[in-house]
């Protein structure tokens, strides 16, 4: 049963996820239209949703769709795309309790914005937070893509409206949120430049598995910092 903490935790991080659920509503919403000029069903494009619920993932596997590749280059480009989570979880692991399939399951309420928002800044995260603001990204994001999907031609273009812009603000602001210190801007600085060096000859998704690395490491340093000083702090007299 939830003790009370975790409850305000909870409800703590669905009202910090507000403002990224938005932004997921109407990134969705472009992407229930681009489902369906891409060839997919209204209900194709809303299961997709309900399972995958990654963006970067769906993007790439319906521009794959869309211009004549396979499904099988479809699926691995989404998981290319998704493969940014190994690091994460790795990071998020300890602070999971159970066993392997415990934390498996919990794992999946993983997104960027969760993961970014539920740090502690020592190297641990806050769960219940994480849990709350992916539930409320998870409820607007069906609720977009099943808007675009069965309201798309009321719609039009979505890049006339301007939602093909939505996406990399969405990280932006997941980036100036973290930006406190200057081991967080030093590490997005380096995933920056490891990034802008992939794109011109890497595959979709490599450039951004690759930056992640940068970001694992300035989380891991930080983690031993404040391990160390936690230690030192119990060491010291009383």
């Amino acid at each position: 049963m939830r003790t009370e903490s975790s409850r305000r935790a909870f409800r703590k991080g669905a009202r910090q996820g507000i403002p990224f659920a938005i932004a997921g509503f109407l990134l969705s919403v472009s992407f229930g239209v681009v489902a369906q000029d891409a060839g997919l069903s209204p209900l194709a494009a809303i299961v997709m949703s309900l399972i995958v619920f990654a963006g970067s993932a769906q993007f790439a596997a319906i521009a794959i769709v869309g211009g004549g590749g396979t499904v099988g280059a479809a699926i691995g480009a989404a998981a290319l795309m998704n493969s940014r989570f190994l690091p994460m979880g790795a990071a998020l692991g300890p602070s999971l309790p159970g066993g392997p399939a415990k934390r498996a399951a919990q794992g999946q309420a993983v997104v960027d914005a969760s993961w970014a928002l539920a740090g502690r800044g020592d190297g641990s995260f806050d769960r219940w937070l994480l849990f709350g603001a992916t539930a409320t990204q998870y409820v607007t994001w069906q609720l977009g893509t099943i808007g675009g999907a069965l309201g798309g031609d009321l719609l039009g273009d979505p890049d006339k409206l301007g939602l093909d812009a939505i996406y990399p603000a969405f990280f932006l602001g997941l980036l100036l949120a973290e930006a406190r210190t200057r081991r967080a801007v030093a590490v997005a600085a380096l995933g920056a430049c490891i990034a802008l060096a992939l794109v011109p000859f890497a595959p979709a998704g490599v450039p951004i598995l690759a930056a992640s690395v940068a970001a694992l490491v300035g989380l891991t340093r930080s983690a031993q910092a404040a391990v160390a000083a936690a230690q030192e702090s119990e060491g010291a007299p009383r």
